[in-house]
């Protein structure tokens, strides 16, 4: 009778024991692998939860005003139709006036590059204003009748004309478009005191056309505090 010769049995265990570690390995496939270090570094960069999206869809340059060697852009966004200055020193809002670009004598063609408070900064083409909806009624930022806020400023009234010639005489009263609401502060009254009442005069006016250009009063109040502090520093 033949015998029938049978594998060790050690044999056995290491071809038992090279199946499982096989299954092992096609497993550890299927489970999460772990992540890179510098997957995320572009999200930390330039989180989505800090920039503002689609900010200049509905922004629209309206004006570039210049200002003793100074520029300052005037901004409208066509969904609230609020309106904003915006210079090189960042405004309340954090944005700030970066550069601009264009034919000065064609309107049509201005740009401006504005730094949002992220840090990203769109660019902003001019456009003519469109109409403001019936129904809406006045408020900050909302702007007045007249040129409005691209266009060129309307004249002012002689109201004005007279307002600015008493305020510059009583400039510790203020005055309507001063950017206060009311009187000026004791340091902005010391500085108007050191000017002449011409040049008090001459600012004066040059606040009401910015005003009847709709600005709103924070904008004004912060262009009024620049043009006095050059005046004063020039003397």
């Amino acid at each position: 009778m033949r015998s029938t010769s049978h594998p060790p049995v050690h044999a056995l265990r290491l071809v038992l024991l090279s199946l499982a570690m096989a299954s092992l390995t096609r497993a550890d496939d299927d489970l999460p692998q772990p992540i890179a270090a510098g997957t995320f570094d572009s999200l930390l960069s330039s989180s989505p939860f800090t920039r503002t999206l689609g900010a200049s869809d509905s922004l629209i340059l309206t004006g570039l005003v210049h200002l003793d060697g100074d520029v300052f852009a005037t901004l409208l966004d066509t969904n609230t139709f609020a309106s904003q200055v915006v210079g090189k020193t960042p405004n309340l809002g954090g944005w700030q006036l970066v550069g601009v670009g264009g034919d000065p004598a064609k309107r049509q063609t201005w740009t401006a590059q504005i730094r949002l408070q992220g840090g990203e900064v769109v660019a902003v083409r001019y456009q003519q204003p469109p109409a403001r909806p019936a129904a809406r009624t006045g408020g900050p930022g909302s702007g007045s009748s007249g040129g409005g806020p691209g266009g060129p400023p309307p004249p002012l009234s002689d109201s004005q004309m007279n307002e600015a010639r008493l305020a510059a005489v009583n400039y510790r009263e203020g005055f309507n478009a001063d950017g206060y609401p009311k009187a000026p502060p004791p340091e902005m009254v010391a500085k108007l005191s050191r000017l002449s009442v011409s040049q008090r005069e001459d600012i004066n006016r040059r606040m009401f056309g910015l005003r009847n250009q709709g600005l709103g009063l924070d904008e004004r109040r912060r262009i009024y505090e620049g043009m006095v502090d050059r005046a004063t520093q020039q003397r």
